[in-house]
């Protein structure tokens, strides 16, 4: 007898992950007939025009779906970062079912790439169910020790440096992910620069709005994640909405405009949060850095 198969998917989400926003203005004008319009696109023309921010909803890294069938199934995981994410794949609630690769099991998707796993009955006279889990987290779990650069202040020299909140900063820097990173105390629509070259892996740009719960507001912030070659990652978050200038898989070069600085996400007030991380056992992990400000000077990034 054949039973059904049910699916469970649950994709972690730490901090400012992985959680780019698909949404977009919606444009509403009236032309010079009198017709109002509703559109996705600016008209051309000079029209009084009002701009609705849509909401925006976070996006899983990697999809998983079955590209067999109910009776063959084969789950694809697809990761849509241009850069390297760990995916962990279980099963639950198990009954005569074989799977290829055995699972549990860690699997390192490649930027852009996808791996698969094909379940069946192990006795094809019984009937079997399952349950199939996933939790990812971006970068490789096996990725070497990062080396020691000297990062520059993410700012360009025209701006003022104030550190609002440094390593163990006792607001919010408090998690793995964020206990090494540095608060930037900075206006709206401060220009942010990249602090090392590397590759573009992943952004959010479309969330426009801020709050004060980590768990509900801390996947909401727009942000640019840069991949380097020793396979660290850098975070720049809480850019404003639609506050990003480079596109995902750009490389980019130390000191060249990524985005402009916001207020969105897990945050009270505006500023950058700048966060080096690596992925260690599964766990999104910020890690120590030096950094220097434009005239090669070292900053203080501990707590004040």
């Amino acid at each position: 007898m054949f039973r059904s198969h049910p699916v469970s998917l649950a994709v972690l989400l730490i901090g400012l992950v992985v959680a780019p926003a698909h949404a977009q203005s919606v444009y509403l004008w009236t032309d010079e007939n009198g017709i109002q319009h509703l559109s996705d696109r600016r008209p051309d023309g000079d029209h009084a025009v009002t701009e609705q921010r849509a909401v925006a909803v976070p996006k899983d890294a990697v999809a998983m779906r079955n590209v067999g069938t109910e009776r063959a199934p084969e789950w694809r995981f697809e990761n849509r970062l241009h850069g390297p994410v760990t995916v962990a794949i279980a099963l639950a609630r198990t009954d005569n079912v074989l799977s290829d690769p055995a699972l549990p099991a860690l699997i390192e998707l490649p930027a852009r790439g996808h791996r698969s796993v094909v379940l069946g009955p192990l006795d094809e006279h019984r009937g079997w169910r399952y349950r199939i889990e996933m939790q990812a987290v971006p970068g490789a779990l096996e990725h070497g020790t990062p080396g020691d650069p000297v990062y520059r202040v993410p700012l360009g020299a025209e701006t003022p440096i104030r550190i609002g909140q440094g390593f163990g900063g006792a607001f919010s820097h408090d998690r793995p992910h964020s206990l090494h990173a540095v608060d930037f105390s900075i206006p709206v629509g401060t220009p942010v620069v990249a602090a090392r070259a590397g590759v573009v892996m992943d952004t959010a740009r479309n969330f426009h709005r801020a709050g004060d719960d980590p768990d509900r507001d801390g996947p909401r912030a727009n942000y640019v994640r840069v991949l380097h070659d020793d396979g660290s990652m850098a975070v720049y978050a809480h850019l404003d909405y639609r506050g990003v200038s480079v596109d995902d898989g750009q490389r980019v070069r130390a000191g060249q405009l990524l985005g402009r600085s916001g207020n969105t996400g897990f945050s009270t007030g505006p500023h950058l949060h700048f966060a080096i991380q690596v992925n260690r056992g599964m766990q999104l992990v910020s890690i120590p850095f030096r950094m220097v400000d434009t005239k090669n000077r070292p900053l203080d990034l501990q707590a004040p």
